[in-house]
C-alpha cells in the first residue's frame, strides 16, 4: 500500500534514524544526505500534485454550488408563474426539484469546506518540508567542511606525529557529529525513482520569493503592532 502523505510527511519532519544508519554502512554519508534531500523534494512534488487536485476539486464544488443556487432562484420564479396561471401540477414539479436541489447543497457545501481544509494543511506541508530541506542542506554543508577541514589537517601533519594524528582525530569526530546531527533531523531512504526537475531552479526561486513575502508580511505586522 502506498504510503499516505500525512504519514510521509510526518516522517520526513521526525527523521528516520534507523533507516539513515542502515544506509551509511553502505554507501558514502554525504551521498546518504543527498539522496536524503532529493526525497524530501520528490515529497515537496508530490504535496504539490495533491494540493493542485484539492484546489481542482474545490473549484469544481464551488461551480456546482453556484449552477444549483442559480436554478433554485429561477425555480422559484417560475413557480409563481405556475401558480399565477393556475397550473399548479408545473408549481409541484419545480418545487420538487427545488427540493432535490436543496439536498444536495448541505454535501456540496460540506465537501468546499472539507477541501478548503485540506488545502490548508496541504500548505502547510509544503511550507514545513522547504524548511526542513533548507536545515539538511545546512547541515550537509557543514559536514562537507569538516570533511575538507580533516583533509587538510591529515596532510599538513604527516607521518609520525603523534599530536597531529590526535589533530586529525578531532576533525574526523567533528565531521561524525555534524553528520549524527544531520542522522538526528533527516529523513528514511527509500526513494528509487527521480521526479523531472527540468524546472528546478524555477520552483526554488518561486520557494525562495514566497518565503521573503511571508517573512515582510510578519515583520509588517509586527510594525503595525508596535505603532
Amino acid at each position: 500500500m502506498k504510503e499516505s502523505i500525512t504519514n510521509r510527511v510526518g516522517r520526513i519532519i521526525s527523521g528516520s534514524v534507523n533507516a539513515l544508519l542502515d544506509a551509511v554502512e553502505n554507501a558514502a554519508p554525504d551521498l546518504v544526505m543527498e539522496e536524503a534531500i532529493r526525497e524530501v523534494d520528490e515529497a515537496i512534488d508530490e504535496v504539490r500534485a495533491e494540493l493542485g487536485r484539492v484546489i481542482a476539486g474545490k473549484h469544481l464544488a464551488n461551480q456546482r454550488l453556484m449552477d444549483e443556487s442559480r436554478k433554485h432562484e429561477e425555480l422559484a420564479e417560475k413557480i409563481e408563474l405556475a401558480v399565477k396561471e393556475g397550473r399548479d401540477d408545473l408549481a409541484e414539479a419545480a418545487i420538487a426539484r427545488q427540493l432535490d436541489i436543496e439536498a444536495q447543497v448541505p454535501v456540496l457545501e460540506s465537501t468546499i469546506a472539507e477541501a478548503s481544509n485540506q488545502e490548508n494543511e496541504l500548505e502547510g506541508y509544503v511550507i514545513a518540508l522547504q524548511a526542513k530541506r533548507r536545515e539538511m542542506r545546512e547541515e550537509l554543508a557543514q559536514f562537507r567542511k569538516a570533511q575538507e577541514e580533516s583533509k587538510v589537517v591529515a596532510v599538513a601533519a604527516g607521518s609520525g606525529q603523534t599530536n597531529a594524528d590526535s589533530s586529525v582525530e578531532a576533525s574526523v569526530r567533528k565531521a561524525e557529529t555534524a553528520f549524527d546531527r544531520v542522522m538526528e533531523r533527516a529523513t528514511g531512504v527509500g526513494s528509487h525513482s527521480m521526479p523531472d526537475r527540468g524546472d528546478a531552479s524555477k520552483l526554488a526561486e518561486l520557494d525562495e520569493l514566497s518565503r521573503n513575502n511571508r517573512i515582510q508580511e510578519r515583520l509588517a505586522a509586527i510594525k503595525n503592532r508596535s505603532n
